[in-house]
């Protein structure tokens, strides 16, 4: 991101939101609002919003994973991919 173009204060966006949107959309670069000074807002394509929500989602199953390791509460990847192979078989039959 190249902050010394992708900073506006709140004042530009007023008179220059359809350009904001636009500018946005095409380069894919978030722009941050300012008010008073202080960055207050971030405007973002929604491609690059979608992918930031995946990688969050990402982020957190592995934060999940790495608690249930601390826990102990693992099972053997024979009984987990036996289990894969049942829901699948499940689909094909019609019953998932």
């Amino acid at each position: 991101m190249q902050l010394h173009s992708d900073i506006k204060p709140i004042s530009w966006l007023k008179n220059n939101a359809k350009q904001l949107i636009e500018t946005v959309a095409e380069t894919g670069n978030p722009m941050v609002i300012t008010q008073n000074g202080e960055a207050k807002a971030v405007v973002m394509n929604v491609k690059a919003y979608d992918q930031m929500q995946e990688s969050l989602a990402l982020l957190r199953m592995l934060a999940d994973s790495a608690h249930d390791v601390e826990a102990g509460q693992l099972r053997d990847s024979d009984a987990v991919f036996a289990d894969i192979r049942t829901m699948i078989a499940e689909k094909r039959n019609g019953r998932g």
